[in-house]
């Protein structure tokens, strides 16, 4: 009995994290997309759409861990739903850095720049910040749980931390010394952790497909 209560709470705690998680990307696609826009930055609106997909990710993940409490759920079932999530947030993510890969190359010829944005530096500052934190508390929940794929949603924020960081000095350095090439550099350098977090979440869901057939 204690063993379960004990269980109980650590998958609350899990969710509350998640909860704030997702309530936290939900301000940074807002704002990334918003200021993106505003500034004509593809780095920045990369940011927020990036938000948005682990939006999406941590929604799935919140689904899992309310069915974990379940009776009759089984752990096949639950991997069925984290196979098809995979396989769709994988395949998006390589859409979108081939967008964003397009888009990059296309101001880069054009000779377009983006505008400097206060909001999108506030906000990338407090992501690089805020996501070590958010990984080390998912991890930890993870490994108590046993659970995969709280540990992998860990690392989502640290690509996201990453992005921040590109984020943020692509952004101070447009805006410092007015490099209007910059910001489609960088968003090219973002499309190496877009694309590689998408290549690793599609060959986990083909490789955990062909593991069940």
């Amino acid at each position: 009995m204690q063993v379960k209560t004990s269980y109980s709470k650590l998958l609350q705690k899990s969710l509350r994290t998640e909860y704030f998680s997702v309530g936290w990307m939900f301000l940074e696609f807002l704002v990334a997309l918003y200021s993106g826009i505003r500034a004509g930055s593809i780095l920045l609106i990369a940011f927020g759409l990036d938000s948005l997909l682990e939006i999406i990710a941590g929604l799935t993940l919140i689904w899992r861990l309310h069915k974990a409490e379940v009776a009759g759920m089984t752990e096949s079932d639950l991997k069925i739903a984290e196979r098809r999530s995979s396989l769709v947030v994988g395949s998006v993510l390589l859409l979108l850095g081939i967008y964003i890969f397009s888009i990059s190359i296309y101001d880069l010829t054009a000779h377009q720049g983006a505008q400097d944005s206060l909001m999108a530096i506030g906000l990338a500052v407090s992501a690089v910040f805020l996501m070590p934190f958010l990984v080390h508390k998912k991890r930890s929940l993870g490994k108590a749980l046993h659970s995969k794929a709280l540990i992998e949603d860990g690392m989502c924020n640290i690509t996201c931390a990453y992005m921040a960081a590109t984020v943020l000095i692509g952004t101070l350095f447009t805006a410092l010394f007015n490099w209007w090439w910059l910001d489609a550099t960088a968003a090219l350098f973002l499309c190496y952790f877009i694309m590689n977090e998408g290549r690793e979440a599609l060959h986990e869901g083909l490789a955990q497909e062909k593991k069940d057939e």
